[in-house]
């Protein structure tokens, strides 16, 4: 049996192994598969049924009070990423992007090149004028995609080269991710956006395991493969009335949102949130007194907008750990997570007609 708040009853070192685990294993969209067999993995070691399903998604199911209705929860494993585009004469590779990100945020960033035939060889990200020593433009060169190429960790100085190792135009490029997990609390990594939101997801579903605690509705946690590409929960299970989405919540401007919030997304690109669950999850968040943010984010879309705009008849809210330079060198705080998890876990074990009923059983 727990009690509100649900903060204190999350494992927090199994949240940041399992963020950890996630953001080692490399999956710009489309690529997941690898990430996929590790969800599916622990959500079968956890005790949940899951399925994957046509369109390269994980469907966790944990069963809730009968004839209550099914609470969808997304997140996404998918990540920006890269593919060849061409193989250029002096053995370099020009890239395509996979994802919307500045080209600013990679340069010099190294990554692995994944062949259809399931090698790999690592590169670095550099510009077509890399060195202040040789050429006059180096610093001014516009950092677009026409001036942006890889170096291959690889004795190639040709096209035939290349070809050699059997990489081809459309292999997948990944970014390394650089994870850090500080004593302070801090986790800095490249793609946080969102595997800091699918390791929220399974914190909450280890919570449920290890407490027996009945969720209020069925949950159906749906981790996603194609939302950088803005497709990824377009499908959703006709059952679904309800999605909360889990993805990143950005910083700066004037937003309100800090890097130990949960955040909660009043409106996006897509339009505003249904109001009933965003004002339900304002009111959870301050009576179990979380750090949180109510923020509008006007260039932001998610698996909640995908999937209203896929046609699906449900309602739908967005929230998810204030993340700092979000498609950058991203930063957040165990914190955000931990508050995050607590929210959710408030949402979806507690009826919506009885919000103030304690202990839950």
């Amino acid at each position: 049996m727990i009690t509100k708040p649900y903060i204190n009853y999350i494992d927090a070192d199994y949240v940041l192994a399992m963020l950890q685990d996630l953001l080692a294993i490399p999956s710009p969209s489309g690529f997941c598969h690898e990430v996929l067999l590790r969800v599916e993995t622990e959500a079968a070691r956890l005790g949940w049924a899951v399925e994957r399903t046509p369109k390269q998604a994980c469907i966790i199911t944990i069963p809730g009070e009968e004839g209550t209705g099914t609470l969808a929860l997304t997140a996404h494993v998918d990540t920006l990423g890269a593919m060849v585009r061409a193989v250029k004469s002096s053995g370099t590779l020009r890239f395509t992007p996979v994802g919307g990100y500045d080209m600013n945020s990679i340069e010099g960033e190294y990554c692995t090149v994944h062949t259809r035939s399931g090698t790999t060889c690592t590169g670095t990200i550099l510009t077509t004028a890399p060195s202040v020593h040789v050429y006059k433009n180096a610093r001014d060169q516009k950092r677009e995609e026409e001036n942006l190429e890889i170096r291959l960790d690889a004795l190639v100085t040709n096209k035939a080269g290349v070809t050699e190792l059997g990489i081809r135009n459309g292999d997948y490029i990944s970014f390394d991710p650089r994870t850090r997990i500080l004593e302070n609390g801090f986790i800095k990594s490249r793609h946080l956006d969102d595997k800091a939101g699918v390791a929220c997801l399974f914190g909450l579903a280890e919570l449920i395991a290890r407490t027996g605690n009945k969720p209020h509705k069925t949950l159906k946690l749906i981790i996603t493969s194609y939302e950088e590409v803005g497709h990824g929960a377009a499908y959703m299970p006709s059952d679904v009335g309800e999605l909360i989405a889990v993805d990143m919540g950005a910083m700066g401007d004037d937003l309100s949102c800090t890097e130990q919030d949960v955040s909660i997304c009043a409106k996006d690109s897509s339009g505003p949130y249904d109001y009933a669950m965003t004002t339900r999850l304002i009111q959870l968040a301050e009576r179990d007194g979380l750090r949180f943010a109510v923020d509008i984010y006007p260039q932001y879309g998610s698996d909640a907008s995908a999937a209203m705009r896929g046609g699906n008849n449900l309602k739908a809210a967005l929230i998810g750990p204030g993340v700092h330079a979000s498609h950058s060198m991203e930063r957040t705080h165990r914190d955000a997570l931990m508050n995050t998890i607590s929210l959710l876990a408030a949402y979806v074990l507690e009826p919506e007609d009885q919000p103030e009923k304690e202990p839950i059983a």
